[in-house]
């Protein structure tokens, strides 16, 4: 799983450079409604997702010799992974930008969720 392990480490890279720039307006109190209002918390929470979903790529990607899947279904579980890597901050901020659009988190969360199933069957075969 080479493009987990690449797309890992570039994610986490965005996710401190998102943070750095995030970090330059933190200490407006009134910044994007104020520090608890919904667009500033799911702004975080998709900073904060390029980080996490990245370390879980590269985690993937140290698993994937153990994960005992078919070639198909271990190449679908990477995708899933990246897939939901990509989702998730998009659908943070595009919930930051118009709320209705809360829908879309379903697309990452599915994603993570079969990639993380499909993972645990396949370590869990001998």
């Amino acid at each position: 799983m080479p493009a987990n392990e690449f797309f890992g480490w570039a994610w986490v890279l965005v996710g401190f450079v998102s943070g750095m720039l995030l970090g330059l307006r933190f200490q407006e109190d009134d910044w994007m409604g104020g520090y608890g209002s919904l667009r500033r918390r799911v702004v975080r929470l998709g900073h904060i997702s390029f980080v996490g979903l990245g370390i879980l790529n590269v985690l993937f990607a140290l698993s994937g010799p153990r994960v005992h899947l078919s070639p198909a279904s271990l190449a679908a579980t990477s995708v899933l992974f990246i897939l939901g890597g990509i989702a998730m901050p998009a659908s943070c901020f595009l919930m930051a930008w118009r709320p209705a659009l809360k829908p879309v988190f379903a697309v990452p969360v599915l994603a993570l969720t079969a990639a993380a199933a499909f993972t645990i069957s396949g370590l869990a075969r001998p």
